[in-house]
């Protein structure tokens, strides 16, 4: 059984085992945001690289990217909690959710995540979170998106998920109004 076929099991399957898999999702994502933070503090000290932007400024960039993080991962959560799902993909809404900053992206919450490391790594002055580590949890989340989640989306919602697929960035917003 592939991945996909997995994963498709899982969201069209019981909603007993949905919830029961939700807490086991949301912990390991916690742990690989937990591990980016850490594997990019003990690289930084085993190979002595220098602060990244020490005072305020820097300390002012993560505030930034962390509040604006948190806010759009809130926004999203709420979304999916009123479709009646999670944000984890094991027990995502029913129905394919595409307003709010779904309108302009189609991993907003991915997006925050991604700003949350980010800021981390500026509050922390950490040049490994920043240049290292965020970046290479960033590629390893686009390539799970486009072997795994991408596919299951097209496979449970057919072609208005390939429309909206091709019409909705992956990551970086645009207005709905420049769309093609």
């Amino acid at each position: 059984m592939s991945l996909v076929d997995l994963f498709h099991s899982i969201t069209t399957g019981p909603t007993r085992r949905r919830a029961l898999l939700t807490p086991v999702g949301l912990v390991v994502f916690a742990t690989l945001l937990i591990l980016v933070v850490l594997a990019g503090l003990l690289t930084d000290r085993a190979i002595g690289l220098p602060r990244l932007m020490p005072g305020t400024a820097g300390s002012l960039i993560g505030v930034i990217l962390l509040a604006a993080g948190s806010i759009l991962c809130g926004l999203c959560v709420a979304l999916f909690a009123k479709a009646k799902g999670t944000p984890v993909p094991f027990n995502p809404p029913r129905g394919l959710v595409v307003t709010g900053p779904y309108a302009w992206m189609r991993n907003p919450m991915l997006t925050g995540a991604f700003a949350c490391l980010f800021g981390v790594g500026f509050l922390l002055h950490s040049l490994s979170i920043v240049l290292v580590w965020t970046p290479l949890f960033v590629v390893a989340n686009v390539v799970e998106l486009k072997r795994v989640e991408e596919p299951e989306l097209e496979r449970r919602f057919g072609a208005s998920y390939v429309e909206y697929r091709n019409r909705v960035p992956m990551f970086f917003p645009r207005s709905p109004a420049s769309h093609h």
